[in-house]
């Protein structure tokens, strides 16, 4: 029994003392290592998402690296949201007739149609990955028919954003502070103008950052003496101020989503802000995981995305099994826009054949007829 109970001990600490891989070893390293310094592989031999931060890395400047790779203190929620999606086992069926199943993936999101229940989260910036902008993410997005989230400090604005824009493409614009102001109802005016079909609300973000790795390269931290108001009132008044519907990024507790409810809001997207704002702050998947145990009518009362951590199909469905019903990604488009429009449409691409794939190989015949069966929600704590 001493043996046993000492063992164990060793066993834990050597398993919790692992390497942390922000890339799997998929082999890329063998097969690419060897080319020049700045050079990008051809994009035909990009396995997977994870292969687009490392041939990211080998051509960005690091500041730009910094920028898209950088989260909270010690970067432990960042770690969490990529780690968690494995601490838990699916249960596959077989004998079921999948062969159909790449053809439900098309779903609405409060309307619109869309390929697949995918989106592009907002990000910042994209101009530092390629001299196009986001012209590259509008576009890719375009070119499959799926949701892109341009954030409000995109390098391009948003009327020119929205001028890319493909025939008929649908884009949520998302904003970070909101204040019951005239600033405010201009901005509302022009997102409107623009033609999104609704505004995307990032609540998360409301003190300012403890971003360590970017504080090494003199990013600016934000002013420790100023802090956003953002209340359920001021929800309640931010809506008198536009037509459009105001989904909110960044609920984090089944108590928020709850009062999402409560509030009138369409949809909200649980998020941790990428792990980018609060170190300790839950994953997604986690939170989905809280709502489907204590409140999971939330599910079928609004609408309910979730970005963070994602970069396989198996994720996404991980996350479906639970109710929600998009899933966004952000730095896997950022760094596969250094290959510009085609890297961002190849991205999507390889994810939606993820998606289905994996949905076969589980033994689901139709992607909306997921649920939590599939999934075995006791965490594996080895990991």
């Amino acid at each position: 029994m001493r043996f046993s109970t000492v063992f164990l001990s060793f066993l834990s600490v050597a398993l919790a003392a692992r390497p942390f891989l922000n890339e799997p070893d998929t082999g890329i390293e063998e097969v690419f290592g060897s080319l020049p310094a700045g050079t990008l592989p051809e994009l035909s031999l990009i396995a997977g998402l994870p292969d687009f931060e490392w041939a990211a890395k080998r051509v960005l400047h690091p500041f730009s690296y910094m920028h898209f790779r950088n989260g909270a203190s010690g970067e432990y929620s960042y770690r969490n949201n990529l780690e968690i999606f494995h601490r838990y086992r699916f249960r596959p069926r077989v004998m079921q007739d999948v062969t159909n199943v790449a053809s439900t993936l098309p779903i609405t999101l409060l309307g619109h149609n869309f390929s697949a229940p995918i989106f592009i989260s907002p990000c910042a910036r994209a101009g530092l990955a390629h001299p196009e902008s986001e012209l590259g993410l509008v576009r890719g997005a375009a070119a499959e028919n799926i949701l892109y989230m341009p954030s409000l400090f995109a390098n391009l604005s948003i009327e020119d954003i929205s001028a890319a824009k493909g025939e008929g493409q649908v884009l949520f614009q998302q904003i970070n502070k909101a204040s019951i102001d005239n600033d405010t109802q201009a901005l509302f005016q022009r997102i409107e103008s623009s033609g999104a079909k609704a505004i995307v609300f990032t609540v998360d973000a409301v003190s300012p950052r403890n971003r360590q790795r970017s504080g090494r390269f003199g990013f600016d931290q934000g002013d420790y003496s100023s802090y956003d108001l953002a209340t359920w009132d001021t929800y309640k008044q931010l809506q008198t101020m536009t037509s459009l519907p105001i989904v909110l990024k960044g609920i984090m507790s089944v108590e928020d989503a709850r009062a999402a409810v409560a509030a009138g809001v369409p949809a909200i997207i649980l998020s941790n802000h990428g792990g980018r704002q609060l170190d300790g702050a839950p994953s997604p998947l986690e939170v989905a995981l809280e709502i489907h145990e204590k409140s999971p009518e939330v599910f079928t009362q609004i609408e309910v995305y979730a970005d963070g951590g994602v970069r396989y199909g198996t994720d996404v469905l991980r996350l479906l099994a639970l109710g929600v019903r998009a899933v966004g990604l952000g730095r896997p488009f950022m760094y596969a826009n250094v290959y510009g429009t085609e890297g961002v449409t190849y991205a999507i691409q390889m994810l939606k054949r993820e998606i289905a794939v994996d949905a076969g190989n589980l033994g689901l015949p139709d992607l909306k007829a997921i649920n939590a069966s599939y999934v075995n929600w006791t965490p594996d704590l080895r990991l």
